[in-house]
Protein backbone atom coordinates (compact mmCIF):
# COMPACT_ATOMS: atom_id res chain seq x y z
CA UNK A 1 0.00 0.00 0.00
CA UNK A 2 3.03 2.62 0.97
CA UNK A 3 4.42 1.98 -2.88
CA UNK A 4 1.12 2.07 -4.25
CA UNK A 5 0.63 5.41 -2.77
CA UNK A 6 3.86 6.73 -3.86
CA UNK A 7 3.40 5.15 -7.70
CA UNK A 8 0.54 6.91 -8.02
CA UNK A 9 1.60 10.43 -7.66
CA UNK A 10 4.46 9.21 -10.45
CA UNK A 11 1.93 6.87 -12.34
CA UNK A 12 1.45 7.57 -16.25
CA UNK A 13 5.12 8.99 -16.55
CA UNK A 14 6.09 5.43 -14.45
CA UNK A 15 3.73 3.69 -17.08
CA UNK A 16 5.16 5.29 -20.17
CA UNK A 17 8.51 4.59 -19.65
CA UNK A 18 7.95 0.87 -19.05
CA UNK A 19 5.72 0.03 -22.04
CA UNK A 20 7.73 2.60 -24.08
CA UNK A 21 10.69 0.43 -24.90
CA UNK A 22 9.14 -2.62 -25.71
CA UNK A 23 6.33 -1.28 -27.99
CA UNK A 24 9.77 0.34 -30.07
CA UNK A 25 10.85 -3.56 -30.45
CA UNK A 26 7.41 -4.39 -31.22
CA UNK A 27 7.05 -2.04 -33.93
CA UNK A 28 10.44 -1.60 -35.32
CA UNK A 29 10.62 -5.58 -35.58
CA UNK A 30 7.03 -6.64 -35.78
CA UNK A 31 6.62 -4.83 -38.18
CA UNK A 32 10.21 -3.77 -39.69
CA UNK A 33 11.45 -7.47 -39.71
CA UNK A 34 8.29 -8.65 -40.06
CA UNK A 35 7.22 -7.60 -43.32
CA UNK A 36 10.58 -9.48 -44.97
CA UNK A 37 9.83 -12.81 -42.55
CA UNK A 38 6.67 -12.97 -43.19
CA UNK A 39 5.68 -16.28 -41.13
CA UNK A 40 7.60 -18.03 -38.88
CA UNK A 41 7.07 -21.68 -37.73
CA UNK A 42 5.84 -22.49 -34.12
CA UNK A 43 6.16 -26.42 -33.14
CA UNK A 44 7.46 -27.10 -36.14
CA UNK A 45 4.47 -27.38 -38.39
CA UNK A 46 2.09 -23.99 -37.41
CA UNK A 47 2.97 -20.99 -39.31
CA UNK A 48 1.97 -17.80 -37.42
CA UNK A 49 2.71 -14.13 -38.81
CA UNK A 50 5.87 -12.82 -37.15
CA UNK A 51 3.90 -9.93 -35.39
CA UNK A 52 2.00 -12.38 -33.59
CA UNK A 53 5.01 -14.35 -32.99
CA UNK A 54 7.07 -11.55 -31.26
CA UNK A 55 4.01 -10.02 -29.39
CA UNK A 56 3.41 -13.41 -27.59
CA UNK A 57 7.11 -13.47 -26.59
CA UNK A 58 7.67 -9.66 -25.63
CA UNK A 59 5.02 -9.55 -23.51
CA UNK A 60 6.65 -11.94 -21.20
CA UNK A 61 9.94 -10.22 -21.58
CA UNK A 62 7.97 -6.58 -20.72
CA UNK A 63 6.60 -8.76 -17.29
CA UNK A 64 10.51 -9.88 -16.53
CA UNK A 65 12.08 -6.03 -17.11
CA UNK A 66 9.47 -4.61 -15.25
CA UNK A 67 9.45 -6.60 -12.14
CA UNK A 68 13.12 -7.06 -12.27
CA UNK A 69 13.45 -3.41 -12.49
CA UNK A 70 10.99 -2.72 -9.68
CA UNK A 71 12.55 -5.46 -7.31
CA UNK A 72 16.38 -3.87 -8.26
CA UNK A 73 16.41 -0.46 -8.35
CA UNK A 74 13.79 0.69 -6.53
CA UNK A 75 13.98 -1.68 -3.95
CA UNK A 76 17.57 -0.91 -3.55
CA UNK A 77 16.59 2.65 -3.05
CA UNK A 78 14.30 1.61 -0.73
CA UNK A 79 16.26 -0.62 1.24
CA UNK A 80 19.81 0.74 0.99
CA UNK A 81 19.79 4.37 0.11
CA UNK A 82 15.93 6.00 1.35
CA UNK A 83 16.31 3.49 4.43
CA UNK A 84 12.52 2.82 4.32
CA UNK A 85 12.51 -0.52 5.36
CA UNK A 86 14.46 0.36 8.19
CA UNK A 87 11.83 3.02 8.92
CA UNK A 88 8.80 0.11 8.34
CA UNK A 89 10.22 -1.88 10.19
CA UNK A 90 10.14 0.08 13.71
CA UNK A 91 6.68 -0.87 13.49
CA UNK A 92 5.84 -4.49 14.45
CA UNK A 93 6.68 -5.21 10.68
CA UNK A 94 9.32 -8.34 10.14
CA UNK A 95 11.68 -8.06 7.38
CA UNK A 96 9.89 -11.48 6.19
CA UNK A 97 6.95 -9.39 5.77
CA UNK A 98 8.54 -6.24 4.24
CA UNK A 99 10.65 -8.52 1.40
CA UNK A 100 7.40 -10.55 0.88
CA UNK A 101 5.52 -7.29 0.19
CA UNK A 102 8.34 -5.92 -2.02
CA UNK A 103 8.04 -8.89 -4.45
CA UNK A 104 4.59 -8.77 -4.78
CA UNK A 105 4.47 -4.89 -5.39
CA UNK A 106 7.53 -5.41 -8.28
CA UNK A 107 5.12 -8.34 -9.22
CA UNK A 108 1.73 -6.22 -9.76
CA UNK A 109 3.79 -3.43 -10.98
CA UNK A 110 4.78 -5.77 -13.99
CA UNK A 111 0.94 -6.70 -14.28
CA UNK A 112 0.26 -2.99 -14.90
CA UNK A 113 2.58 -2.78 -17.58
CA UNK A 114 1.72 -6.06 -19.23
CA UNK A 115 -1.39 -4.83 -18.78
CA UNK A 116 -1.40 -1.61 -20.81
CA UNK A 117 0.47 -3.47 -23.76
CA UNK A 118 -2.20 -5.81 -24.29
CA UNK A 119 -4.63 -3.10 -24.36
CA UNK A 120 -2.12 -1.63 -27.02
CA UNK A 121 -1.65 -5.03 -29.23
CA UNK A 122 -5.61 -5.74 -29.07
CA UNK A 123 -6.17 -2.33 -30.65
CA UNK A 124 -3.61 -2.84 -33.53
CA UNK A 125 -5.54 -6.17 -33.85
CA UNK A 126 -2.68 -8.42 -33.72
CA UNK A 127 -4.34 -11.17 -31.51
CA UNK A 128 -8.37 -11.18 -30.58
CA UNK A 129 -8.32 -14.47 -28.61
CA UNK A 130 -10.76 -15.27 -26.19
CA UNK A 131 -7.84 -17.09 -24.16
CA UNK A 132 -5.79 -14.14 -23.82
CA UNK A 133 -8.04 -13.67 -20.57
CA UNK A 134 -5.79 -16.58 -19.07
CA UNK A 135 -2.91 -14.81 -19.60
CA UNK A 136 -3.00 -12.23 -16.68
CA UNK A 137 -2.64 -14.89 -13.96
CA UNK A 138 -0.01 -16.51 -15.92
CA UNK A 139 1.43 -13.29 -16.51
CA UNK A 140 1.60 -12.47 -12.38
CA UNK A 141 3.18 -15.29 -11.73
CA UNK A 142 5.76 -14.46 -14.69
CA UNK A 143 6.23 -11.53 -12.60
CA UNK A 144 6.83 -12.64 -9.08
CA UNK A 145 9.06 -15.25 -10.37
CA UNK A 146 11.06 -12.42 -11.73
CA UNK A 147 10.82 -10.15 -8.43
CA UNK A 148 12.29 -13.25 -6.67
CA UNK A 149 14.91 -13.66 -8.69
CA UNK A 150 15.46 -9.98 -8.60
CA UNK A 151 15.98 -10.07 -4.83
CA UNK A 152 18.59 -12.29 -4.99
CA UNK A 153 20.76 -9.60 -6.62
CA UNK A 154 19.47 -7.06 -4.72
CA UNK A 155 20.20 -8.38 -1.05
CA UNK A 156 23.98 -8.89 -2.65
CA UNK A 157 24.52 -5.38 -4.12
CA UNK A 158 26.50 -3.08 -2.96
CA UNK A 159 25.20 -0.28 -5.15
CA UNK A 160 23.95 0.15 -8.45
CA UNK A 161 26.27 -0.54 -10.74
CA UNK A 162 25.93 -4.18 -9.30
CA UNK A 163 23.19 -4.54 -11.60
CA UNK A 164 24.23 -4.25 -14.65
CA UNK A 165 25.78 -7.91 -14.36
CA UNK A 166 22.38 -9.01 -14.03
CA UNK A 167 20.98 -7.36 -16.55
CA UNK A 168 23.78 -8.08 -18.91
CA UNK A 169 24.97 -11.97 -17.68
CA UNK A 170 21.35 -13.04 -17.33
CA UNK A 171 18.74 -11.25 -18.46
CA UNK A 172 20.09 -10.19 -21.82
CA UNK A 173 21.08 -13.53 -22.79
CA UNK A 174 17.90 -15.45 -21.70
CA UNK A 175 15.91 -13.28 -24.10
CA UNK A 176 17.71 -13.98 -26.79
CA UNK A 177 17.81 -17.91 -25.69
CA UNK A 178 13.91 -18.47 -24.78
CA UNK A 179 12.62 -17.73 -28.16
CA UNK A 180 10.59 -14.28 -27.80
CA UNK A 181 12.69 -13.25 -31.32
CA UNK A 182 12.99 -16.43 -33.25
CA UNK A 183 11.75 -19.81 -32.90
CA UNK A 184 13.98 -21.73 -30.47
CA UNK A 185 14.57 -24.88 -33.18
CA UNK A 186 17.06 -22.90 -34.27
CA UNK A 187 19.41 -23.03 -31.85
CA UNK A 188 21.96 -25.71 -31.56
CA UNK A 189 20.86 -28.96 -29.49
CA UNK A 190 22.91 -28.07 -26.71
CA UNK A 191 22.05 -24.76 -26.33
CA UNK A 192 17.85 -25.80 -26.96
CA UNK A 193 18.58 -28.08 -23.97
CA UNK A 194 19.65 -25.56 -21.45
CA UNK A 195 16.96 -23.26 -23.48
CA UNK A 196 14.30 -25.71 -22.35
CA UNK A 197 15.09 -24.96 -18.79
CA UNK A 198 15.16 -20.91 -18.75
CA UNK A 199 12.28 -19.38 -16.51
CA UNK A 200 11.70 -17.03 -19.74
CA UNK A 201 11.63 -20.10 -21.77
CA UNK A 202 8.73 -21.84 -20.00
CA UNK A 203 6.64 -18.02 -19.93
CA UNK A 204 6.84 -18.13 -23.27
CA UNK A 205 5.56 -21.31 -23.94
CA UNK A 206 2.55 -21.16 -21.85
CA UNK A 207 1.64 -17.19 -23.23
CA UNK A 208 2.33 -18.01 -27.10
CA UNK A 209 -0.34 -20.28 -27.82
CA UNK A 210 -2.77 -18.10 -25.85
CA UNK A 211 -2.16 -15.91 -28.36
CA UNK A 212 -2.86 -18.34 -30.94
CA UNK A 213 -5.54 -19.19 -29.73
CA UNK A 214 -4.47 -22.37 -28.83
CA UNK A 215 -3.81 -23.96 -25.57
CA UNK A 216 -0.75 -24.54 -24.55
CA UNK A 217 1.54 -28.12 -24.47
CA UNK A 218 2.59 -28.96 -21.12
CA UNK A 219 1.13 -26.75 -19.19
CA UNK A 220 1.35 -28.28 -16.23
CA UNK A 221 5.17 -28.59 -16.60
CA UNK A 222 5.89 -24.87 -17.45
CA UNK A 223 3.62 -24.05 -14.85
CA UNK A 224 5.53 -25.94 -12.26
CA UNK A 225 9.11 -24.79 -13.47
CA UNK A 226 7.89 -21.48 -13.14
CA UNK A 227 6.47 -22.28 -9.65
CA UNK A 228 9.56 -23.78 -8.48
CA UNK A 229 11.65 -21.23 -9.80
CA UNK A 230 9.53 -18.82 -7.60
CA UNK A 231 9.96 -20.58 -4.42
CA UNK A 232 13.47 -21.43 -4.63
CA UNK A 233 14.20 -17.75 -5.54
CA UNK A 234 12.45 -16.73 -2.72
CA UNK A 235 13.70 -18.57 -0.07
CA UNK A 236 17.00 -17.75 -1.27
CA UNK A 237 16.52 -13.71 -1.32
CA UNK A 238 15.23 -14.07 2.20
CA UNK A 239 17.92 -16.01 3.49
CA UNK A 240 20.39 -13.50 1.90
CA UNK A 241 18.52 -10.47 3.14
CA UNK A 242 18.33 -11.74 6.44
CA UNK A 243 21.97 -12.16 6.27
CA UNK A 244 22.27 -8.95 4.98
CA UNK A 245 19.93 -7.17 7.75
CA UNK A 246 22.02 -9.35 10.65
CA UNK A 247 25.86 -7.74 9.29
Amino acid sequence: MRNMLVWRKLAIPSLVGNIAEPLMWLVAFGYGMGALVGEVSVGGSAKVPYILFLASGSICMSAMNAASFEALYSAFSRMHVQKTWDGIMNAPVSLDSVLLAEMLWAAFKALFTVTAILGVMLALGISHSPKLLLAWPILLLVGMMFSCIALIFNALAKGYDFFTYYFTLVLTPMMFLSGVFFPREQLPTVVRIISDWLPLTNAVEIIRPLFMDQWPQAPLRHGLVLLVYTVLAFWVALALTRKRFRS
